[in-house]
Order: C-alpha cells, then structure tokens, then sequence
C-alpha cells in the first residue's frame, strides 16, 4: 500500500512539474508556453512589436529568424535555394519548398478539431476553423476598429487602420515634402529620390526598389502565370495584368481626363494624353537640348546616347534600342501578320502599312489606337 501511495504521490507531482513547465500564460489569449523565450516571442503577436531590423531597407520583423530570410532577397543566394525536384521552382526558405511540396504529394498535415476535414496548410485550417467557433475567435482578435467593425489580431494593425478614418499621415519626406500614414511607405518613397534598389534578382542583374516588384519579376524567369482570363483563356503572372487585360473585354474605361470629356482604359494613355493640355515637357535630358513631357520617354532617349540595343534578335544578329522593335522585327521570321482589313482578305505585318492598305477602302482613315484595339480584339 505504501509503495502505491508513494507512486500516486509521484505521479501527482510529476503532472505539477508538467505544469509548471508550460506556466508561462499569455495574458492576451488562452495560450501557454513551456518557456519564457516562447511567450515573449508570441507577445509581439499582441503588441505588434519588430524588433529586428533589416539594414539594407529597414524593414522590421517580429523574429530574427524571419529577418534572416528576408536578408537574402538583398545578396545573390542562387546556391542557397531550396529546389523542388518535381518542379523547376525554387525558395529562400526550407520551410518555404515544405508547404510547396505538398501541392505535389498531397499532404495535408493539419486536421481539424471538429470535423474530418484536414488541410495542407495551417492558415486554411485557422480559416476553416471559424466555420465551427464562429465569434470564439473573433473574440481572441480583440484589438476593434471603433469606427467600423473591422477586427485585429495586432495592436500595431488597429494602429495603421485608424489612420484611412483620421487620415493622419505623420510620416513626412524630407525631400518633397510629401506625408505618409505609415513609415514603410516613406521608406519606399524616399529611394525615388536616393535611387536606391536594394531588391537583386538572383537569375539577372535587374535591381528594384520593392520586394513585390522583385517577386513579379521573378515569374518571368519561372515562367509561372497563375491568373487566367475567363473570356479568351490567356495566362497572366500578375493579377494587374490580368485587370488591365479585361478592359479589351468589357471596354470599361476608368481613367477620366479633368479637362475634356475623354477617358481610357490604361492610366498610361491618360498621361499621355494630359500632356496635350499642358504642353509641359519637365523631364530634361542631361546630355542634350531635349526635354520630354513624360520620364518614360526619357528614359527611352537616353538610350539612344549610350548606344545600347539590350534587345536581340534570336534568329539573326540583329539588336534593337525598343523591345516593341524586337517584336514588330521578329514577324519577318515568323511571317506573322496580326493586322487584318475588315473589308478584305489581306494582312500586314506592320500597323503603319495596315493604316495605309485602309485608305484605299473608300478613303477610310484610322487611328492607330483603334488599329491596336483591332488586333487586341
């Protein structure tokens, strides 16, 4: 009897010890940690708090683990990816190609408490979940908008959202001038005026000054194209292209011009038609006379001093200044003639001999927007 009560005394007293190890409680939530460290680190969830800085663009993360993989995107890290061997996609993080890998093996790792469903990643499971708890979680999200009922699991997020009600902007440049709601912003505005593009691609040697620009960029290495147009079927890698490219579809025209009645489709071709009104060139070349309305154009003037034609011909040796010269150039090798006459069968490789081919139709004139629209159609 005596043995038995000393193994129940043990017992109760190794399920204390148990206790006591999970003891660190967040006061935010029902969460419990085995160490201080853990709870600290989950606190920030809370507090919104960053600690760690990135030095080469100031981005601050909540875990110095997240900072290290996010350093990477600054260096070229070609030899530190972490390749698919199903797929030609590769990843900064190990953990990262684990969540991808399962879009091929079908795993799904995380279960729900409730039901049979299981899922492959644990944020479609903390998704899921709210089907069953409904206002449970809500509740855990306790950080309220006063003005409307967005919630927020972080007191940094309620922060920031407050400011699209009060519009305060209490981030200035000292540049121009110009106030920003939050310092992430100023951060990416102020390398309009240093030049500054500390995001390298690791497979070319374009630079850009935002990380999502990097990463749109990269599907052209990748070749990925995930969003699809439901009218034609064509694949885009961005989903602005995809929004730009529906237009040709519905001929919705968002882009209003403040001095006449004419709108667009694409706010470049508003731009450019502003300067109509204006007249005003401000973009000033610094080797020559010339100045342009746009930067855009410019930039495609500048060029034109250095010489370079980055845009080869992958036929014959030939280079262009303009991609677009590339592609009206490559219909000489592939006979492509995308400019059809409505009134007969003829085609043309080129919209100025399709404009010219059009007038003999009855003296027909036509614009060379309405030309492309043709073609896109």
């Amino acid at each position: 009897m005596d043995i038995i009560k000393e193994s129940e005394s043990y017992a109760e007293e190794t399920v204390l010890i148990r206790k006591e190890k999970t003891a660190f409680e967040c006061s935010q939530c029902e969460k419990s940690f085995s160490h201080n460290v853990y709870l600290t680190r989950h606190m920030r969830v809370h507090t919104g708090e960053k600690p760690y800085q990135c030095s080469h663009c100031f981005k601050n993360f909540s875990q110095n683990s997240t900072l290290k993989i996010h350093m990477m995107i600054h260096t070229d890290n070609r030899e530190k990816l972490y390749q698919c061997s199903h797929c030609d996609n590769s990843f900064l993080a190990k953990s990262s190609l684990t969540k991808h890998m399962r879009t091929h093996t079908g795993e799904k790792p995380y279960q729900c408490s409730h039901c049979d469903d299981t899922f492959s990643q644990n944020g479609d499971l903390i998704l899921h979940l709210k089907k069953h708890t409904g206002e449970k979680l809500k509740e855990k999200t306790a950080f309220e908008c006063s003005q409307c009922e967005m919630n927020f699991s972080q007191n940094g997020d309620l922060t920031r959202h407050m400011r699209t009600h009060t519009g305060e902007k209490p981030y200035q440049c000292s540049h121009c001038q110009k106030t920003f709601s939050c310092n992430y912003n100023l951060i990416i505005h102020l390398r309009i005026h240093t030049g500054e593009k500390p995001y390298q691609c690791s497979y070319c040697d374009n630079t850009f000054s935002q990380s999502s620009h990097l990463i749109n960029h990269l599907k052209k290495h990748t070749g990925e194209k995930p969003y699809q147009c439901n009218h034609c079927g064509r694949d885009f890698s961005q989903n602005s292209e995809l929004i730009s490219h529906l237009r040709k579809h519905t001929g919705k025209k968002p882009y209003q011009c403040h001095h006449c009645d004419k709108s667009f489709s694409w706010n470049n071709c508003l731009i450019n038609h502003m300067a109509t009104h204006s007249g005003e060139k401000s973009y000033q070349c610094s080797l020559c006379d010339k100045a342009f309305a746009r930067n855009s154009q410019l930039k495609i003037h500048l060029k034109r001093h250095t010489g370079i034609k980055p845009h080869q011909c992958i036929h014959c040796e030939k280079a262009f200044l303009m991609k677009s010269d590339l592609k009206i150039h490559l219909r000489t090798h592939t006979g492509e003639k995308p400019y059809q006459c409505s009134h007969c069968d003829k085609a043309f490789a080129q919209i100025g001999q399709f404009i010219k081919h059009m007038r003999t139709h009855c003296g027909e004139t036509i614009s060379t927007q309405r030309a492309n629209q043709a073609v896109d159609s």
